[in-house]
C-alpha cells in the first residue's frame, strides 16, 4: 500500500451541495433586503424559514410574514437565561433560541453589528453551518451566483438551476460567468428538463416529483453505457426489472438526444421510447391519380420519385470535419434523417427544420432491436419516394454496422450510396495530440473493438513495441480490456503466446502508455492518460464518464507530449521507466480537458 499514490487534494474549492425540502430549516438573522433575498431562495427550495430581527424589517419580509410564508421573530421577545427585565443581548439569547428550535440546520447572518462575530461563534459551538455577509473568515458556506431558468412553454419557473462560485476570488466575476453560461445554453433547455422529468416519472410508473437520481447524476454509476443483458419487447419483466430497464433508457435519452428534441417530446413519444416498440411512420404520402378524362387513361405526369438511401459518416463530432458530401446530404437532399444516438447536437443542428430526424434508440440491452427498427424505417420511407440519410458517427464502415445495412437495403431493392466520413479512430487521437504512427515510435497501427457482438468478449492483439492499438467501444469495459492485455495466463513470464485466451500474442508490460479519449473533437473532450497498470484507477478518479470514448495503447501516446520522445524504438526498453516518469511528471496519470482554441476559428 505504501507505493500507491492518490491525487493530493488542492485546497481553495468548495463542496457544492443542494438543499431542499421541509426537513431543512434556515434561520436568517437580519431584516434587510438581503435577508429577504435569502428567504426567498430558501422558500423556493421548500425550506422552513425563520427570520430573527431587531428594529427595522423590510416590507417584503413583513409581507411574507403576514402571508405566513416565514416566521418573523423579534430579538427583544426571545427568552433569556438572565432574570433581568431589560432586553437580552443577542449572544445571550441566541443559544436558548437554538435549543428551542432543534430543526435549524443552516444560519445566515446579514446584519453588521459588534455582536456579529459573537453570533457566528455561537453557531459554530452548536455545529450549525453559518454564512456571515462580508465576513468570509466567519463563514462555513457561501451562496453561489445562481440563475433559475424560466420555462418558455409555461411562463413559470423550471426545475433547472445553475450556480457559479469563485470561492471568494471574484464575486462580480462569478455573476458574469453565470450570465455567459446562461446565454450559451439553448433557449428550450428548461423545457427539456421538464420533459425528461416527466419521462423519468413515466419510466418509474410513479407520479412522485422526487425520485432516485438517474445514472451519472450524483450516483456511483460513471457511465450510461454499463453493460446489460440483451432485451426484447417480448421479454417478460417484473415491475422492478421494467423500471430499472426504463430508467437506463431515460439516461441514454438524456445523454444523447438533442436538447430541442427532448423539449418537444410528447407523452406518446415518451411511451414509445419506453415501450421498445417501433414507431409508426406518419409522414404524408402523395399518390398521383390517373386522369380519367384521358381517352386512353394515360397520364402525362412524371413518374413517381424513386426513393434512395444514403449511408453517411458524420465524422468524429466537430461540425468542421464533415465532408462536403455529408453536408450536402444533410442540408440539401435529406427528406428523413435516421441518426445514431452518438451523433452530436452540433451536427444535427445543421439539418433544416423541415426535415424529420429520428434518433436510434440504442439503449442498453436494446441495440439489436433499435438497429432493426432503423433499417425497417429506412426501407419504408424509401418505398414512399423519400431520400433517407442514415447518419452514423465517424466512418460508417468502421464499426458502424454499415455492411449489414448495405446487404439489408440491397435485399429490399435499394442500393445505398455509402458516403465515407472522417473516422474517430484516427481523428480523436490527433485532437488529443497523439500520432497513431510516428517515425522512431510507432510503425504500424491496429484498429479493433473492445466489445463483440451482443456484448461478447473479443480477442485483442498482443503486444508489439512498434505498434499502436486503437480500441473503440471498450471504455465501459476498461477493467476487462486491461486485464486481457496484461494477463499472462501461462504464468511463466512475459513473452509467451496467449492464443487460447482473450489476447492473440504477448502480454503488454504494465508500464505501456494508454490514453482514454472521451468525446473526441468536441468542446468538452477529455483525455485521461496513464499506464495500463494505473489507467483503471485514473478513470475512476476522473469521475463521470463522457461517452463516446476510445483507447489508444502504445508508445505513440507520449511521442509528442512536451519536448517529445521519438527514440522509443532506438533505445529499447531500458529507459522505459524513466520516460514514463518524465511524461507523467512524477504523477501516475494526467488529465486534459477541451480542444485547441484554434478550432473555434476553423
Amino acid at each position: 500500500m505504501d507505493s500507491i499514490q492518490y491525487p493530493a487534494p488542492v485546497g481553495g474549492a468548495s463542496l457544492l451541495l443542494t438543499f431542499k425540502g421541509p426537513r431543512n430549516t434556515i434561520l436568517i438573522i437580519g431584516g434587510d433586503v438581503l435577508a429577504a433575498s435569502r428567504a426567498f431562495a430558501a422558500l423556493e427550495a421548500g425550506m422552513q424559514v425563520i427570520i430573527l430581527a431587531r428594529g427595522l424589517v423590510c416590507d417584503e419580509l413583513r409581507w411574507r410574514a403576514d402571508q405566513q410564508q416565514v416566521n418573523l421573530t423579534d430579538w427583544d421577545m426571545l427568552p433569556s437565561v438572565s432574570t433581568s427585565p431589560l432586553p437580552s443581548a443577542p449572544e445571550e439569547s441566541l443559544p436558548a433560541f437554538l435549543a428551542e428550535n432543534p430543526s435549524i440546520s443552516l444560519i445566515c447572518i446579514t446584519i453588521h453589528t459588534a455582536d456579529t462575530p459573537a453570533l457566528a461563534r455561537i453557531c459554530h459551538a452548536h455545529n450549525i453551518p453559518v454564512n456571515v455577509t462580508d465576513h468570509p473568515a466567519l463563514c462555513d458556506f457561501s451562496f453561489a451566483s445562481t440563475h433559475r431558468f424560466a420555462d418558455p412553454s409555461t411562463g413559470g419557473q423550471s426545475a433547472l438551476q445553475v450556480g457559479v462560485t469563485t470561492n471568494g476570488e471574484g464575486c462580480r466575476l462569478a455573476g458574469r460567468v453565470k450570465r455567459e453560461i446562461v446565454s450559451m445554453l439553448p433557449k428550450d433547455i428548461a423545457g427539456a428538463v421538464r420533459q425528461v422529468g416527466k419521462l423519468r416519472r413515466l419510466a418509474k410508473n410513479t407520479d412522485d416529483e422526487v425520485g432516485e437520481c438517474e445514472e451519472g447524476e450524483n450516483s456511483s454509476v460513471t457511465t450510461p453505457n454499463r453493460p446489460v443483458p440483451g432485451w426484447r419487447s417480448s421479454a417478460i419483466e417484473s415491475k422492478d426489472e421494467s423500471s430499472r430497464r426504463r430508467m437506463k433508457w431515460v439516461a441514454q435519452v438524456s445523454e444523447y438526444w438533442a436538447i430541442t428534441r427532448l423539449a418537444s417530446m410528447s407523452e406518446d413519444d415518451m411511451k414509445l421510447i419506453l415501450s421498445g416498440d417501433s414507431p409508426q411512420t406518419t409522414l404524408p404520402c402523395s399518390v398521383q391519380v390517373p386522369n380519367e378524362s384521358s381517352l386512353h387513361n394515360l397520364t402525362l405526369l412524371p413518374p413517381p420519385k424513386k426513393g434512395r438511401i444514403l449511408l453517411v459518416g458524420s465524422g468524429p463530432g466537430h461540425p468542421s470535419l464533415l465532408t462536403i458530401a455529408t453536408h450536402n446530404a444533410l442540408t440539401k437532399h435529406a427528406d428523413l434523417v435516421l441518426s445514431d444516438k452518438l451523433v452530436p447536437a452540433a451536427v444535427l443542428a445543421l439539418i433544416p427544420e423541415t426535415v424529420e430526424v429520428r434518433i436510434a434508440r440504442k439503449f442498453p440491452g436494446n441495440a439489436e432491436g433499435a438497429q432493426s427498427e432503423m433499417m425497417d424505417a429506412a426501407v419504408e420511407a424509401a418505398r414512399r419516394g423519400l431520400t433517407v440519410v442514415r447518419l452514423k458517427q465517424g466512418d460508417p464502415v468502421v464499426y458502424g454496422r454499415a455492411g449489414e445495412e448495405v446487404l439489408f437495403f440491397r435485399a429490399h431493392g435499394f442500393e445505398p450510396l455509402v458516403v465515407p466520413g472522417v473516422s474517430s479512430a484516427l481523428a480523436a487521437p490527433i485532437f488529443a495530440g497523439i500520432p497513431v504512427t510516428q517515425r522512431g515510435v510507432a510503425e504500424s497501427v491496429v484498429v479493433c473493438t473492445g466489445v463483440g457482438r451482443q456484448g461478447k468478449e473479443v480477442k485483442l492483439p498482443g503486444y508489439e513495441r512498434s505498434r499502436t492499438v486503437l480500441i473503440l467501444m471498450g471504455v465501459a469495459r476498461i477493467a476487462q480490456v486491461v486485464d486481457a492485455m496484461i494477463r499472462n495466463d501461462s504464468g511463466s513470464g512475459e513473452g509467451l503466446q496467449n492464443s487460447e485466451g482473450r489476447r492473440e500474442g504477448r502480454p503488454y508490460p504494465r508500464n505501456t502508455p494508454i490514453a482514454i479519449i472521451e468525446r473526441g473533437s468536441m468542446p468538452d473532450q477529455r483525455v485521461v492518460a496513464s499506464t495500463l497498470g494505473d489507467i483503471c484507477e485514473a478513470l475512476d478518479i476522473a469521475g463521470e464518464q463522457r461517452p463516446p470514448g476510445m483507447m489508444v495503447v502504445g508508445w505513440a501516446v507520449l511521442a509528442l507530449q512536451g519536448a517529445g520522445d521519438t527514440s522509443v524504438l532506438e533505445e529499447g526498453e531500458e529507459r522505459d521507466e524513466e520516460r514514463i516518469r518524465k511524461w507523467l511528471g512524477g504523477s501516475r496519470w494526467v488529465m486534459r480537458e477541451g480542444i485547441d482554441q484554434g478550432w473555434t476559428e476553423v
